[in-house]
């Protein structure tokens, strides 16, 4: 064959390939949709998703841009999502969706760069019984976002100046200021300071202005009398929210193999990005956090990641976390109790937390755990059969095999089936006033090389409940290392420790752990204060090449002056920790377990207690 024979064999080939990619892909821009219009192309997008899905196109397309998504045209779906709102607090729970990917295969939804803005309040993305779906290259915001941002101005006794963020709105009536949105208005208020100089979040009150009388100065300042006595830190920021979570920032349901790379999520209303029963997921260079150039500091005003009931592995990876309401990753499936029995076979159970319902929880073929609400024990297993829904808050299951006996009041059933293995590495938490990783699940999981700056509460907290969120469960195979602490649980956690493992159970007896084998290598805790772990109820706890290290930035506070405190736990071993000269603690607080459940090796001299 010919070195020009070849050659157009090859070129014709290349064209070939080309022309199928291009039939592939499907652009918003086919469609007439063009960028920076500012126009509302809510409708116009969902009919190219539409057809991308039912044409089996591989690449949904955005040019590079600003698109705008309002609610008029929306989808409105019903949908029960975990953690959001009480049947008081949203009865109807119907979500305003900006698009909504159903039963999507196989599609790359590809931004460029782009930016979506929503208005209102709306869910930005629905992807509902997808499988192989990638979202990538996607900027997205809020207008007027449904946090108002303040910073305290001028402070005198009796009176306040507040400098609103250009992005909040706001009017005064009758000498009282309202916040208000495209299409809502606050009437519940939730606040939260953020101190400027120590970069530190506390939980704050907007009662003293809701209660006082507000002067407009000038647009964007408004001057407040208030109360005698009344002094906030000049320059710090006050952000209030409203506390109902009708919307969230994205719903990933009941899917298979979704990944998340490159996308910034630069503000969410209610609850962030929910996974829910969703298997294998990735979130890889995920930002949550304001754009810089907007100048809030607030991206959610909840959860920014919440995986429940999700299965396969979940991976957050390369992330960055900044200016969270609540926990920046959540990952947990959830306790029903039992409340009947039907026959030798069938159990009713009930959804418990009022957030919390309606969820599809089980499946016929899945593995349950049967638990012992009072120790947290998973006592037996069985298979569901068959899955009846009485009502949005009751379920009759049914199994292969008769339920165990000895089923005590309380009692719970967990989906074993539905819990992930889990990885969480190379992420950046910061600004939130909470935790910055709750964990709760059976399989193995890894949280390493991660930096937590400055999380309000324990920058990882371990539970296990079925008493108040109901999220299970006790963890089997947990690794957390080679990860830099800086000074964490500045204002709580179980103990203000910066890792807290913290089950439900009633009772604390070192031969009934309820959480076994935890590893905590190679990590430095940079702190402030004595706490460095708290655990609970827990086998096989390993603490070992560790660094303290005394930091000055923040004050010690005058309780918990434990360094380690462990309560009921068995088959402790701390060994080769480093410890600065001038660290506060040097000390081990046991409880409920004797003195040879503890193993200290290396040359740190800790004091029992």
């Amino acid at each position: 064959m010919s070195f020009l024979t070849r050659f157009y064999l090859s070129f014709f080939a290349g064209l070939m390939l080309f022309a199928h990619a291009q039939a592939q892909t499907i652009s918003v821009a086919d469609a007439g949709i063009r960028a920076d219009t500012y126009e509302n192309v809510t409708p116009r997008v969902q009919k190219v998703i539409d057809e991308a899905i039912l044409t089996g196109k591989t690449t949904l397309a955005f040019p590079k841009g600003r698109y705008d998504f309002w609610p008029d045209g929306a989808i409105k779906a019903k949908y029960f999502i975990s953690n959001t709102s009480t049947e008081e607090e949203d009865s109807l729970k119907i979500r305003t969706i900006g698009m909504l990917f159903k039963n999507a295969r196989n599609l790359t939804i590809e931004g460029n760069g782009a930016l979506f803005v929503f208005h209102g309040k709306m869910t930005t993305i629905v992807l509902e019984q997808c499988e192989n779906v990638r979202l990538q290259n996607i900027h997205v915001d809020f207008e007027r976002p449904s946090m108002s941002e303040m910073r305290y101005g001028k402070v005198v006794d009796g009176g306040v100046d507040l400098e609103i963020h250009r992005d909040a709105r706001y009017a005064i009536a009758n000498g009282r200021l309202e916040w208000f949105g495209e299409g809502w208005k606050t009437t519940h208020f939730h606040a939260i300071e953020f101190d400027t100089t120590l970069k530190t979040m506390r939980y704050s009150d907007w009662k003293t202005f809701h209660n006082s009388k507000a002067t407009e100065l000038r647009p964007g300042l408004v001057h407040f009398d208030v109360p005698a006595g009344f002094r906030p830190k000049q320059g710090n920021i006050l952000t209030v929210r409203d506390i109902i979570r009708d919307q969230v920032g994205m719903l990933i349901l009941e899917s298979k193999n979704m990944t998340l790379q490159d996308v910034d999520m630069h503000y969410m209303h209610g609850l962030g990005i929910v996974s829910q029963y969703t298997e294998t997921i990735t979130m890889r260079r995920v930002t949550c956090a304001p754009r810089p150039e907007s100048g809030r500091i607030i991206a959610s005003s909840a959860d920014f990641m919440h995986f429940s009931g999700c299965s396969g592995k979940v991976t957050v990876e390369e992330c960055r976390f900044s200016g969270a309401h609540d926990d920046p990753v959540n990952v947990h499936g959830t306790n029903l109790r039992i409340v009947g029995q039907s026959g030798t076979q069938s159990l009713k159970v009930r959804f418990m937390h009022g957030q919390s319902y309606g969820l599809n929880a089980f499946f016929a073929g899945d593995t349950v755990a049967f638990v012992h609400a009072a120790t947290m024990e998973r006592f037996a297993n069985g298979t569901v059969k068959t899955v009846q829904r009485l009502n949005d808050r009751e379920l009759l299951l049914t199994f292969e095999k008769p339920v165990p006996a000895g089923l005590q009041e309380h009692d719970c059933v967990e989906n074993m089936t539905r819990t992930p293995e889990v990885l969480i590495r190379g992420n950046y938490f910061t600004r939130t006033n909470t935790r910055g990783v709750l964990l709760t699940t059976p399989r193995k999981a890894v949280i390493e090389n991660n930096t937590f700056f400055r999380t309000g509460m324990s920058a990882i907290l371990i539970e296990a409940d079925a008493e108040g969120w109901y999220e299970s469960g006790p963890v089997r195979d947990v690794t957390i290392r080679n990860n830099e602490f800086i000074d964490c649980a500045y204002q709580g956690g179980p103990g203000n420790a910066v890792i807290a493992i913290n089950p439900s159970n009633k009772i604390a007896d070192f031969k009934k752990p309820v959480h076994f084998n935890i590893r905590i290598e190679g990590n430095v805790f940079k702190t402030f204060d004595y706490p460095v772990l708290y655990a609970k109820s827990t086998q096989g706890l390993i603490f070992k090449d560790n660094a303290v290290v005394r930091t000055n930035a923040l004050s010690p506070q005058t309780e918990h002056k434990q360094m380690f405190y462990f309560n009921g736990c068995s088959d402790v071993a701390i060994s080769n920790l480093k410890l600065s000269e001038d660290v506060l603690g040097k000390n081990v607080k046991l409880e409920n377990m004797p003195a040879n459940q503890l193993k200290i090796t290396g040359s740190a001299k800790l004091t029992v207690e």
